[in-house]
């Protein structure tokens, strides 16, 4: 994955996630936007998904990947100058986010107080739990959630908002370590699915099942998840981590049993993809942030510091941060470091 080349002065009229200068002329231009030099971006596992051409097949190699970072401004389109200025710093949500610089249209990028890792947590996990919860959780007082990864970038997200609803929450996870951060964060019931069976936990503590899951695994999780349901239950998918290194991306369901289980309980499963709620991104980014700010939201964090490499620094890193994050290690929202350039020309 190489570096993005460095882009010359920002035009007028800015082209949208486009960093190369023999390019520009053959796009439409776009919004007005902000250059912003990354010092943090976010690993997804949806990553995986987007470089195997799984979201938009019509994408062809070669192409920038990377969801979300935080960064300085350091260049501005003409009108986006009303809504920035150069050396602010800004979280953001644009495709090709793995690169040295990245144009961001105005409307996509965040004001933060600072460039530090814990905002790159926001643009798409934070956003992700908070608008899918908000829309088709119908959470309230007393409601029991199930959470799937929890102790994962959007996972951990999803058990405090739920537990900000005042709702009793579950959450799976690998490790006792990580059961440890869900307990710190609120989380009612941690189970580490290596030392217990969480059918049988959920099936003799939850005999009449779960109010909600918000579900990110797939595969066996997904059944299990299905069968767990209350009466009037919600499945909310938000993504199948378990499918996303097979060659079709999908790991086998008892799908062919689903319209019976569904029916059985007038229980639903509902699908949710950011880039289909985008008209309520901003609000959401601006009321995650004013939580965090007040100390009512934590988000974690993982670095790599941890890891047999040592942290995750540089694009080079990426590769490495993709694995971490695929051998179930990190606890929180893993974030790359990109170290400031001393032969930067702009």
């Amino acid at each position: 994955m190489s570096p993005a080349p460095r882009p010359g002065p920002l035009p007028t009229s800015l082209p949208l996630l486009n960093l190369c200068p023999e390019e520009r002329e053959a796009r439409a231009p776009g919004p007005p936007a902000a250059l912003p030099k990354p010092r943090f971006v976010g690993v997804n596992a949806s990553d995986i998904n987007y470089s195997a051409g799984r979201y938009d097949p019509s994408v062809k190699t070669p192409f920038d990947v990377g969801f979300e970072g935080v960064g300085e401004v350091v260049a501005l389109g003409l009108s986006a100058s009303a809504r920035y200025t150069v050396g602010q710093a800004v979280a953001y949500m644009a495709p090709g986010s793995f690169a040295e610089y990245t144009v961001v249209p105005a409307s996509a990028a965040a004001p933060v107080p600072s460039v530090k890792p814990e905002y790159v947590t926001l643009p798409v996990s934070g956003t992700t739990a908070y608008i899918s919860l908000n829309e088709l959780g119908g959470l309230s007082e007393g409601k029991k959630v199930l959470v799937t990864a929890a102790a994962g970038g959007t996972g951990q997200f999803a058990v405090q908002l739920a537990k900000k609803a005042k709702c009793h929450v579950i959450g799976t996870c690998s490790s006792d370590k990580k059961s440890a951060f869900l307990k710190s964060i609120g989380c009612d019931r941690p189970i580490n699915y290596h030392t217990e069976h969480v059918s049988t936990v959920l099936k003799q503590e939850y005999p009449t099942g779960v109010d909600v899951v918000y579900e990110s695994v797939g595969g066996a999780m997904f059944d299990l998840a299905v069968d767990a349901l209350a009466i009037k239950g919600r499945l909310i998918v938000i993504g199948f981590v378990s499918g996303y290194q097979t060659p079709t991306g999908l790991s086998p369901v008892k799908a062919g049993t689903l319209p019976a289980k569904l029916l059985k309980k007038s229980a639903s499963v509902q699908g949710f993809f950011l880039n289909h709620s985008l008209s309520k991104y901003q609000a959401a980014m601006d009321h995650l942030l004013k939580m965090y700010a007040g100390g009512d939201l934590v988000c974690e964090v993982d670095l790599g510091d941890l890891s047999v490499e040592g942290r995750f620094r540089g694009l080079e890193s990426v590769f490495r941060a993709v694995d971490y994050m695929y051998m179930g290690k990190n606890t929180g929202k893993i974030v790359v470091e990109l170290p400031r350039s001393v032969n930067s020309k702009l």
